[in-house]
């Protein structure tokens, strides 16, 4: 079953920051970021179960899913909402600190 993703205002801020980032010294790279999350949200669209459940979440529906991208990589913190909602609540760097 495929399910429905959404972002709310915060993750989406942060999706902008990382690519801003990214942009001002690298543009190719920062595409690159983008489209390597993308791919990462087709993975939650299908199989949100197989990420990894998220310690210390004030919800046990919050899951997170490791995106590898260079040296690095990025974490997609998300809530299943319901049988058909998928939303992501925050984006960061592997070397960020916590979301919560």
């Amino acid at each position: 079953m495929s399910y429905r993703v959404r972002f709310t205002r915060r993750a989406q801020a942060d999706l902008d920051e990382l690519f801003d980032f990214l942009a001002a010294e690298d543009d190719r790279a920062a595409r690159k970021a983008i489209s390597a999350i993308r791919k990462g949200l087709g993975l939650i669209e299908s199989f949100q179960f197989s990420c990894r459940k998220t310690e210390g979440a004030p919800n046990s529906r919050w899951r997170e899913l490791i995106i590898s991208f260079g040296a690095g990589g990025y974490v997609l913190l998300f809530e299943i909402e319901d049988v058909q909602t998928v939303t992501i609540l925050a984006v960061r760097h592997q070397r960020e600190d916590d979301f919560c």
